[in-house]
């Protein structure tokens, strides 16, 4: 129960009239450096140890009365557990009554802190002018944080108002010595964990706040819950709605009301993702409407509509009170047995070196098995200062909302608003709007230094900061004009470097889980987030699709202080940028790690992205002056601008010779005293590796499910010898996944050597031709061989059998200092050959086309060999191997869903829109999957995608077996692009593509003869 009063003082001379429960300092007019303390109860006026003679300091002396006469009083049974202390301004010197106040104020709340009461403390008689002050900082000691606000424009009154709602046995100072799971962090987040946790039937829980529950940033975030997102996003929002209504329907008051949304869009590009976004929640039973702008209006009547393209109505989405649903999730969690512990701050994460054994705490150590943290800001910092240190890369920037005066005509179920393209939403709020959004650049906060505590608090205001938000919001809400601004709320949010969650188990310390960086609204996801993360401790892995949120996508780069900073000014933004599949680059924090050819690249007009924070060439366009190319590329869900020099570069690739620079594919060394590295990798492969010295075989490493973990290429050096080449995004986590399966009598060593090596692709029929110029011997590399040759005066260069685009050609694994040498000796020499550079865009335009799989898109940990067409890379012969009883039951009872080829037909490539990934496929009129990844293939002239289809049982929904009649018998196909569909030609096999060999000959690329076409696994 939360309690709230007020109290009233009239000052007539030397008497005082009182109102409610408080104590009155005033001065004694008739003697120095005295004042009186009037002490009332229920409007009985007291005068209690009244008079006291201020000596010594004057802050010693409050203390020591305040302590000793007002504490015992407010330690009564008969006190009521509202207090107000309200300290006169007349007569008092500005050092008198500074002193006093603060006084009054660390006394009093440090009291309520640990009785768990509300209490209001006023000054009056201070002229404040026109500044409005909205927080305090307090010391270590309160661990409370206050929210002060002007009462008036006129009344000069400060109050700090402070709510508890919890019974005082949250606030316990002992804590066991034990438990099996420890959350810290008892915010929105981590109270889902602890609820779900427990849902999935554990006992044993704890959780830890440093202050009070849901003090950090969850108690101020926007509660704006809905389901309009992504499909990764989209799925832990959408449960987190279905929670929050079921809580409310359960008979817990947390403010949950369906309002309804309406997202607008100021361009077409935007209405067309807005579009896009609506037709896969549509297939996940979210109804969408697309409106024109004549009709928002009609939805949201205070909104201004003639300047836009269109928007999207969602009646599902709503808000909720983020505190309450905090508070709610806490009281179940704590009935069911969790154990709460306020004012319990975490100082230090302990180890063994490998695993977490417990943690030590402001309230002594505590052991235990598994430790989540929920700590929101504090959590990158727990990191670093652990031993061994993890990643947690996060950053907070200050983040704000206006909330406004009442406004006419506003109900509580008034829709909420989103525009994205001016960065803000409008939510009802009382009988007011709340206002948000995010600034162009952001500000970050708190970059020499955590504070140790931030409870319940909020930062300076910083109108200018905010400005340019409301001004926008003003425009599209044109009664915010008329409306005055009641309070201005603005705080630390935490972000992260790519815009999305952090989920997930470190891959430094074994049990120890993350769920970190919720990027502004932390109720939002809060509820997917702590269930995903529960079913992921319970099971030891996630259940669902996380890629994009696993705390293993980092390297150390991404927690670099100095990258943190710079990323967090354009990433708090990206949270409303267009998600184009494809198309999604940063410009801040760039050209940290490079090729040793950016330089000479970026001269021949390159235009770069990243991945993995590693500088890569999308394309080449030297028409373009270096300034323009230095921008991420414009997005377009139609024919893209760079169309014309992909298509140059993919006709260099089929025709001449490309080449590529693949250098930031993930590289490690494996090896070992005996064949013990043989042992292992045969134990996490599903193919063969036990090769001859000087092969390479390509294969999946499965998990116990037999989906993939890896997508790898690995080179036997020597008998106890390997050379692995995996995805770029994979160099964390398959490092971290491969060590847990490590002997662990450290008889294998494995060594990250990325860094060590430039990797170019030589690509085309050309291409021999070339290299046997350039190194002056017979180039009679079989597919899937390697050779060490001098190319130049480069000794040492690893030429492989194969490339990634699946046409002819070789792989070049270059110590990087010969790197620049290589490179420009290929060029000079390939001037005869017709070389060209060729960027990332068309490496995968070859590969969708000639159906090669992308890591990510369709291989990840939910994805098996066999369903993606990759059997026979599986060698089920073998004794053992992870994944195999799993993959031996899929075979016996069949595919439930399989990749797929298609082509569109239809379908006008110059001026209609494309498919770029998540489009939904649709046989005979029923929906049946998602593409997964497209591109446009110049051989076939049509756009290409690839995309899972699955067999739905027309009553129960439920996946059936998909046999290969499926696909052919009777199928219409077609995939809906931004809610238009359009014929496809579905194929379980690569189409049918001529290939110019080495050797002159045109064979056709057929996927299982990847020996003679030297086509390879790993992608980006």
């Amino acid at each position: 129960m939360s309690f709230e009063g007020e109290a009233a003082v009239v000052s007539t001379g030397d008497g005082v009239t009182c109102i409610g429960n408080f104590h009155c300092i005033i001065p004694d007019k008739k003697k120095k450096n005295t004042v009186r303390i009037y002490y009332t109860e229920d409007g009985n006026f007291s005068k209690k140890g009244s008079i006291i003679k201020l000596s010594g300091t004057l802050r010693n002396s409050m203390r020591r009365f305040i302590f000793h006469n007002i504490f015992d009083d407010l330690r009564k049974p008969k006190s009521s557990p509202n207090y107000n202390c309200q300290i006169s301004r007349e007569g008092f010197p500005k050092r008198f009554i500074n002193s006093v106040f603060k006084c009054a104020k660390i006394l009093y709340l440090k009291w309520a802190y640990l009785n768990s009461v509300d209490i209001k403390i006023k000054i009056r008689g201070l002229s404040m002018g026109s500044v409005s002050i909205t927080n305090i900082l307090l010391g270590r000691s309160i661990k409370r944080c206050i929210d002060l606000q002007l009462l008036s424009r006129t009344s000069t009154c400060l109050t700090f108002k402070s709510q508890v709602c919890f019974k005082s046995s949250f606030a316990s100072n002992s804590v066991p010595h034990s438990a099996q799971v420890i959350i810290c962090g008892a915010g929105a987040t981590g109270n889902s964990v602890a609820y779900h946790m427990n849902e999935n039937g554990w006992k044993d829980i704890i959780v830890l706040e440093q202050s009070k529950i849901g003090s950090g940033d969850s108690w101020r975030s926007c509660g704006i819950v809905g389901h309009f997102h992504s499909m990764s996003e989209g799925r832990m929002t959408t449960y987190s709605s279905e929670l929050y209504k079921n809580l409310q329907n359960d008979g817990h008051e947390i403010g949950f009301i369906e309002t309804g949304s309406v997202n607008v869009a100021r361009t077409q590009e935007r209405m067309i993702e807005l579009t896009r976004i609506a037709a896969e929640a549509r297939i996940h039973g979210i109804s969408c409407d697309i409106l024109e702008p004549k009709d928002i209006p009609k939805y949201h009547p205070f909104a201004k509509s003639d300047d836009l393209v269109g928007g999207i109505w969602v009646p599902s989405d709503g808000i909720v009170n983020p505190l309450s649903v905090c508070q709610a999730l806490a009281k179940i969690s704590q009935d069911r047995g969790v154990k709460y512990f306020e004012g319990c701050k975490v100082f230090e994460i302990l180890t063994n070196g490998f695993k977490v054994t417990g943690v030590k705490t402001s309230l002594g150590v505590i052991n235990c098995e598994y430790l989540v943290l929920c700590a929101g800001m504090w959590t990158r910092t727990l990191g670093v200062n652990c031993l061994p240190p993890f990643r947690v890369p996060t950053q907070p920037a200050e983040n704000g909302y206006v909330i406004t005066r009442p406004v006419p005509g506003l109900t509580p179920s008034t829709p909420l608003l989103r525009d994205y393209d001016a960065c803000l939403y409008v939510r009802p709020y009382d009988t007011g709007f709340l206002v948000g959004g995010f600034p162009e650049k952001a500000k970050p906060l708190f970059t020499d230094k955590m504070p140790d505590y931030f409870a319940f608090q909020e930062l300076p205001p910083n109108w200018e900061y905010f400005r340019p938000v409301y001004e926008e919001a003003c425009f599209r809400v044109p009664i915010l004009k008329q409306v005055d601004i009641h309070r201005y709320s603005t705080g630390p949010d935490t972000f992260t470097p790519d815009g999305h969650w952090i989920l997930g188990e470190t891959s430094e310390i074994d049990n120890l889980y993350v769920a970190a960086g919720m990027n502004v609204n932390a109720v939002q996801g809060a509820g997917g987030l702590g269930k995903e993360l529960a079913d992921w401790i319970t099971t030891g892995e996630p259940k669902a699709y996380l890629l994009p949120f696993d705390i293993r996508r980092f390297i150390d780069f991404h927690n670099n202080a100095k990258f943190l900073r710079e990323r967090v000014q354009e990433a708090v933004g990206h949270n409303y940028s267009i998600r184009h599949p494809l198309l999604n680059e940063f410009k801040t924090a760039r050209k940290s790690r490079c090729s040793p050819l950016y330089t000479i690249q970026e001269q021949a007009g390159a235009v770069f992205g990243e991945r993995m924070g590693f500088e890569r060439v999308l394309y080449f366009d030297p028409s373009k002056p270096r300034d323009e190319r230095m921008d991420p590329p414009k997005i377009t869900f139609g024919k893209p601008e760079w169309f014309e020099n992909v298509q140059e570069e993919y006709a260099a690739c089929r025709e001449r010779v490309g080449l590529i620079d693949m250098s930031s594919f993930t590289k490690f060394h494996l090896k070992s005293g005996g064949t013990e590295v043989v042992d292992f990798l045969q134990l996490l492969c599903s193919n063969d590796v036990d090769v001859p010295v000087g092969n390479i075989v390509s294969s999946g490493m499965q998990n116990d499910q037999g989906c993939y973990e890896n997508d790898c290429l690995l080179l036997r050096r020597a008998h106890n010898c390997y050379f692995m080449m995996s995805p770029t995004a994979q160099q964390t986590r398959i490092s971290e996944w491969m060590r847990r399966h490590m002997p662990k009598d450290a008889s294998i060593s494995m060594s990250d050597v990325t860094s060590m090596y430039t990797v170019l692709n030589i690509v085309g029929p050309k291409s021999r031709e070339l290299m046997s110029e350039l190194t002056r011997t017979e180039m009679d590399i079989a597919g899937f061989t390697c050779k060490k040759i001098n190319v130049g005066y480069a000794s040492e260069v690893l030429v492989m059998g194969f490339n990634n685009t699946g046409e002819p050609g070789y792989s070049l694994y270059i110590p990087s200092e010969y790197a620049l040498h290589v490179y420009t000796n290929l060029l000079n020499a390939g001037k005869d050959y017709g070389i060209r550079n060729v960027g990332y865009y068309a490496l995968r335009f070859l590969r969708i086309e000639k159906f090669i799989p992308f890591w990510a898109e369709e291989l990840d940990s939910h994805t098996t060999p066999f369903e993606v067409g990759r059997g026979f890379k599986v060698k089920m012969q073998k004794d053992y191997f992870l994944g195999k009883p799993a993959l031996q039951q899929q075979l016996d009872q069949g595919l439930k869903r399989r990749l797929v080829h298609f082509q569109l037909e239809n379908h006008n490539p110059e001026t209609d829109l494309w498919a770029w990934g998540r489009e939904s496929i649709y046989r005979n009129g029923q929906y049946v999957g998602k593409t997964t990844s497209s591109g446009y293939g110049f051989t076939l002239g049509r756009v290409i995608c690839l995309g899972f289809v699955h067999n739905f049982n027309e009553r129960t929904r439920e996946p059936q077996v998909v046999p290969t009649e499926f696909l052919t018998n009777d199928a219409h196909f077609e995939i809906e692009i931004a809610g238009k569909r359009y014929p496809a030609k579905a194929s379980l096999h690569a189409p049918p593509i001529p290939i110019i060999s080495m050797n002159g000959t045109s064979n056709r690329y057929t996927p299982k003869a990847r020996l003679i076409t030297h086509a390879s696994t790993p992608d980006s």
